[in-house]
């Protein structure tokens, strides 16, 4: 998909790659983002550098009402890109495991079937696409991130279920596998991270080539292809990562 001329729909838009990937729709034309995020003063300021071209909206992706109040506000998107995520950077037997558990489950598995489900028929309308951003680690567990890892695993599976669904509606679903980004979400872990907008440029680029797997950086382009020859060596690998 080209997104010159198309309007976009970004959740958890105040966040590092979703700011990235407005910015970068907006570069390539694209006639109207929304920049969504649970909190819309967060994105407010968004909206002053493109009058019109950038509306706020507040969506909590948590509530079905929230969302249900996006999709009939929002009857021109072309484009959904799934972005609001949650990483409370947890292991699975830690103490507040359990607790992490549910929240990333509510925002990363739950969270983005809702918004799929919502905005599937006015995508089938109007041949639109989606584009969900997962994570390298759903593919493979790292146990400092136990439970994130298990959410985005669950995100995995929707999307194909999604993508399979859709298919005959005529509606494309990509699927976004970011490595470490340098963004809040993970402030204090010492790793080499991609910058937000590296990441947002691959994206599109990807949407673009029509890619419905899009590996957005060097780490996450490394463990796909190590996933691909020797799955059982890149787990052993992870699992060396204990909390």
């Amino acid at each position: 998909m080209d997104v010159a001329g198309k309007v976009v729909l970004v959740t958890g838009a105040n966040g590092g790659i979703g700011w990235a990937l407005v910015q970068e729709l907006l570069e390539r034309g694209a006639a109207k983002v929304y920049a969504a995020a649970r909190n819309v003063q967060a994105v407010a300021e968004m909206a002053k550098f493109e009058p019109g071209r950038v509306i706020a909206l507040r969506v909590d992706v948590t509530h079905e009402t929230s969302v249900a109040s996006a999709a009939a506000q929002c009857q021109d998107v072309d484009l959904l890109i799934n972005n609001a995520g949650v990483n409370q950077c947890q292991s699975l037997l830690a103490a507040d495991g359990l607790d992490s558990a549910r929240q990333e489950i509510k925002v990363n598995y739950l969270g983005t079937l809702s918004m799929c489900r919502a905005f599937a028929p006015i995508l089938t309308a109007r041949g639109g696409a989606i584009a969900n951003v997962c994570s390298i680690l759903g593919l493979v567990n790292l146990p400092v991130n136990g439970t994130y890892s298990a959410s985005k695993a669950a995100g995995h599976s929707l999307l194909q279920g999604v993508r399979a669904e859709l298919a005959s509606r005529g509606v494309k679903v990509y699927g976004v596998y970011p490595g470490p980004v340098d963004t809040r979400m993970t402030a204090g872990q010492e790793m080499a991270k991609a910058t937000p907008g590296q990441v947002a440029t691959m994206i599109l680029d990807g949407i673009a080539r029509d890619e419905e797997y899009i590996f957005p950086d060097a780490m996450s382009q490394d463990v796909h292809r190590a996933l691909l020859h020797a799955p059982d060596e890149v787990e052993r690998q992870f699992s060396a990562m204990l909390p």
